[in-house]
């Protein structure tokens, strides 16, 4: 059956704080905008239990931020899609073409939003114990391990933060990192040290995964001692870093080395009526207040864009 072809003015790829906001000012400026996430809206910061760093807020969790934008705006009547994949986009016509699961969709303009992703913990058995052992979602799956042994892969912000609401359930954790020092900032270190039940293990890094139906032990290559050891645990949260999706758009959009959509300030990419706001462009600094001022950015040129191509006929 051929699928149902409909027209937006605006089409945002990508419902986290960067696309949620694009489409508040899309919007107010009383266009037709849809939202297309092929997940859950929000992105990585749903999952974030504690943000105190966020204008206007002394802490909120992620869920809360993320809701508190969606439903504005879906009040200026932003359209937000959620689990429709995309499954092509043609985007170097004047009119954009993005193929889903469901539909066809014709737009004159693009913002891309689509953000990123988490690793893969890089050991070859990883997806027979995905659910079972090991977990990429902190906020979702902590629960689970109530009184058990957990272990906690990274040094960065993401992996401290997580480490550090997984204490109010592990009876043991393991902080498991590849370097000697860890890059999360002082705060955030200082308080997951006054955890006794936190082991530190540096210049260490998972060789394998042991269990029948579950995780019950990893395999530790320590370089110093220029060892293995294995470790009894039950469960594993990773957070070794993130990469960008875009995928679909190589060939078709300028990237740099690492994936990310060369962009700049003004989020415009080589395409004309093609945006890229957030953490899935260039940039130099990564953090929500500049996802929302790239959603906010991104929004503002792309009206001017459409009253460009009306002042064009």
């Amino acid at each position: 059956m051929e699928k149902k072809r409909q027209s937006k003015d605006v089409i945002i790829i990508g419902g986290g704080v960067a696309g949620l906001t694009a489409a508040l000012y899309v919007g107010r400026m009383n266009l037709d905008v849809l939202v297309l996430e092929s997940e859950l809206v929000g992105g990585q910061i749903i999952n974030a239990y504690g943000i105190e760093n966020y204008p206007g807020f002394a802490s909120i969790k992620g869920s809360e931020l993320v809701e508190t934008v969606q439903k504005q705006a879906e009040e200026f009547g932003a359209v937000i899609d959620e689990f429709d994949k995309i499954k092509s986009v043609e985007l170097t016509g004047k009119i954009k073409i993005i193929e889903t699961e469901s539909y066809i969709y014709e737009t004159k303009v693009v913002i891309i939003a689509s953000g990123m992703t988490r690793r893969k913990l890089p050991v070859d058995n990883e997806a027979k114990y995905l659910g079972k052992g090991i977990h990429y979602c902190e906020l979702c799956d902590g629960h689970m391990y109530q009184d058990k042994t957990i272990a906690v892969v990274g040094g960065g912000n993401a992996a401290v933060d997580a480490a550090n609401f997984l204490t109010k359930y592990a009876k043991k954790l393991y902080l498991i990192q590849r370097s000697d020092i860890l890059t999360a900032d002082d705060i955030s270190q200082e308080k997951l040290k006054q955890h006794s039940i936190v082991e530190f293990l540096f210049n260490s890094e998972i060789k394998s995964l042991q269990g029948e139906e579950s995780l019950e032990a990893i395999s530790i290559y320590n370089r110093n001692e220029q060892k293995e050891i294995d470790i009894p645990v039950d469960g594993v949260f990773v957070n070794i870093g993130v990469v960008p999706n875009t995928d679909m758009f190589k060939g078709v959009l300028e990237l740099d080395e690492s994936g990310h959509i060369i962009a700049g300030e003004d989020c415009r990419t080589n395409l004309p009526g093609v945006f890229a706001a957030g953490d899935v462009r260039t940039k130099l600094i990564r953090q929500l207040t500049t996802a929302a001022a790239d959603g906010t950015i991104a929004a503002l040129l792309s009206e001017k864009y459409l009253e460009s191509l009306k002042e064009e006929k």
